[in-house]
């Protein structure tokens, strides 16, 4: 089990990574599209995400390029990476049934009450 506290913007970068690498602009675009426009990763709080994740063996840098001048990293989900994602997918995935288990419950008093 994992002791990481996962935070959303964190969550969401590793889960833009789980299908391939990434630059940083495409990171950003897709934690925007995974968040459904909630959440808008900044440059500077990205890559400070990318440092840290890196320094936990969660992500690796796979590749660069140079684009218009300027030098374009890839990031990649590392396999430890990959295993805390899924812990998260997890823990989310049984906190999610235990909600809705709890709201049919309330659905059902509700009712019941209401007879």
């Amino acid at each position: 089990m994992s002791v990481l506290e996962i935070r959303e913007p964190t969550f969401l970068v590793l889960a833009a990574l789980a299908d391939g690498p990434k630059h940083g602009y495409a990171l950003i675009g897709e934690a925007d599209a995974l968040s459904e426009g909630r959440v808008h990763l900044k440059v500077g709080t990205l890559y400070a995400a990318l440092e840290r994740l890196g320094a936990q063996g969660l992500v690796v840098v796979s590749g660069e390029e140079i684009v218009e001048g300027r030098l374009r990293r890839y990031y990649s989900l590392t396999e430890r990476g990959a295993a805390v994602l899924t812990e998260e997918v997890e823990r989310m995935r049984r906190r999610a049934e235990q909600a809705d288990l709890r709201l049919r419950r309330r659905s059902r008093a509700v009712e019941g009450f209401a007879s």
